[in-house]
């Protein structure tokens, strides 16, 4: 009987000794969670079942603390209370794939009126003691007042230093002393699965805070090519939870450390639907800097066209283009940076400074860290050779000066000189053309001026050069009048302008 007894209780031991095995082996044992049979396991798990890289558990509250105290509320006030006939209603031009705030909610829909102010809301970081902040442009585009209030509930009014409409960013200033502020990360170090924090104030709330990885890189939208002639877009796209209110909010790693401003949501309803964009930090830092140090972005031009990335098969086809090489050159401009350095259209763009490039969009992010006279290098294919040149970046203006923040900036417009034989052929002596006029200007916010409409006094005085034409509004002060006419249309138009805000 006893004999029996100990059989019994081995066999029991030792049943429940492989059942553990088993549920250990099962459960805890690190391993392929479903490894096809007879199938060698691919080179991008290499070192993950090895037992020395499984990571810990992720805490997401010593990150949350350190960036929380450093993300501000914004809130702006939007015209002036009377009512105005010359201000256009303002569309979204963000439709589909739209900035987390609406335009819409923040602009009435009568025909060419305000009758009240208007106000919106978002957020921005902190990244000074001496409190610089960052946020969105469309945060704060066209506002007259702008007040930033803290977590533990101080309010300030704050200065705009800078905008910039390329990459959506701009940097308000606001008097204070010994302020928290997030250290900047690398955003190229950021890995696609890394667990990442999106902070902010969306819908109204107080503080908020949402976790989730990052589930793409290099995103290009075309949001910022509706509001600028040169767009610069390389989202990094997270499924962090991102509303209205937190465009210009923090995304932070598990180090607390900020890799990028929050910009937009990817949604068809305008509300959260699984996706968030944020402009990476190393784009951030460097126009932030520029923005606070010049009052205008040093922005470097390679003189380049591209084939675009989401060009259609015809035009590919229509070029030889061949997959796989790089960027390839269409056009390159006769006094560029390229061409001095022996660049040629058909050619392909293969390498910046040594790193692989696979689209435009990816030059075209890291050509927007540089300033005009660096010195990058280029390796490009022509006729399946690989050359490498060393060029010399330059400005708009085809040179390799640093450039100074303008008194026309604010106009949101880019100018031309009238041509001295259509100037003769109008029966003027010459003029400044208004050439494109692009969105969130004063121009576009105060009047109804369109492109072509040709500038020939400011303030009663004429203009015939940008030079003349910046004196003159630099001169004017707060209240200008802008004098002019649209070729093949009688009569002369003026515009009135007011700088609302500095």
């Amino acid at each position: 009987m006893k004999l029996k007894q100990i059989v019994f209780t081995v066999l029991i031991s030792a049943a429940t000794a492989v059942g553990v095995m088993y549920a250990y082996n099962s459960f805890f044992v690190p391993r392929p969670a479903a490894v096809q049979e007879g199938v060698k396991i691919p080179a991008n798990y290499a070192g993950l079942f090895n037992g020395d890289n499984i990571p810990g558990p992720v805490d997401f509250e010593q990150p949350a603390n350190i960036a929380v105290p450093a993300v501000v509320h914004i809130t702006t006030v939007i015209g002036k209370a009377e009512a105005s006939n010359n201000l256009p209603r303002k569309s979204n031009p963000f439709r589909g794939l739209v900035p987390d705030d609406f335009f819409d909610d923040f602009f009435g829909n009568g025909p060419n009126v305000r009758t009240v102010p208007q106000r919106a809301s978002g957020s921005g970081v902190i990244v000074s003691q001496d409190g610089y902040i960052i946020t969105n442009n469309h945060v704060i585009d066209g506002a007259s007042e702008i007040k930033v209030s803290l977590n533990n509930k101080t309010s300030y009014t704050a200065k705009l230093v800078g905008t910039d409409m390329s990459s959506d960013l701009a940097v308000l200033k606001i008097e204070a002393k010994n302020l928290p502020f997030l250290l900047y990360g690398n955003s190229d170090n950021i890995k696609i699965g890394q667990w990442v924090l999106a902070i902010g104030y969306p819908l109204n709330l107080e503080t908020t805070v949402t976790a989730g990885i990052i589930s793409a890189k290099g995103r290009t939208l075309g949001l910022n090519a509706r509001r600028s002639q040169t767009p610069i877009e390389s989202f990094l796209q997270t499924d962090a939870a991102v509303n209205q209110g937190n465009s210009g909010g923090a995304l932070v790693n598990t180090n607390g450390e900020l890799i990028g401003i929050n910009s937009a949501i990817a949604s068809p309803t305008g509300s959260y639907a699984g996706y968030s964009y944020a402009i990476p930090v190393n784009i951030v830092k460097k126009i932030v800097n520029d923005l606070i140090q010049f009052g205008t972005v040093q922005r470097a031009y390679l003189g380049i066209s591209y084939l675009p990335d989401e060009a259609p098969d015809s035009e590919k086809e229509k070029v030889g283009f061949k997959s796989g090489q790089g960027v390839y050159v269409r056009d390159v401009a006769k006094d560029g940076a390229a061409a001095s350095a022996g660049i040629k259209a058909g050619d392909y763009i293969s390498k910046f400074n040594g790193v692989p490039i696979t689209s435009g969009n990816e030059m075209v992010e890291k050509i927007a860290r540089q300033k005009p006279g660096d010195k990058v290098s280029i390796t490009y294919l022509r006729g399946g050779k690989e050359s490498t040149a060393t060029v010399t970046l330059k400005n708009k203006s085809g040179t390799y000066d640093i450039v100074r923040s303008s008194v026309l900036d604010d106009f949101g417009v880019d100018f031309m000189v009238l041509d001295k034989k259509k100037a003769a052929e109008y029966g003027q002596s010459g003029g400044i053309v208004v050439k494109k006029i692009n969105s969130g200007g004063l121009i576009d916010a105060q009047t109804r001026m369109r492109d072509g409409f040709v500038i020939l006094r400011v303030n009663d005085k004429a203009v015939t050069t940008i030079e003349e034409l910046s004196n003159a509004v630099q001169k004017a002060g707060d209240n200008i009048k802008l004098d002019g006419f649209y070729p093949g249309f009688e009569g002369l138009y003026t515009y009135n302008i007011t700088k609302e805000m500095q």
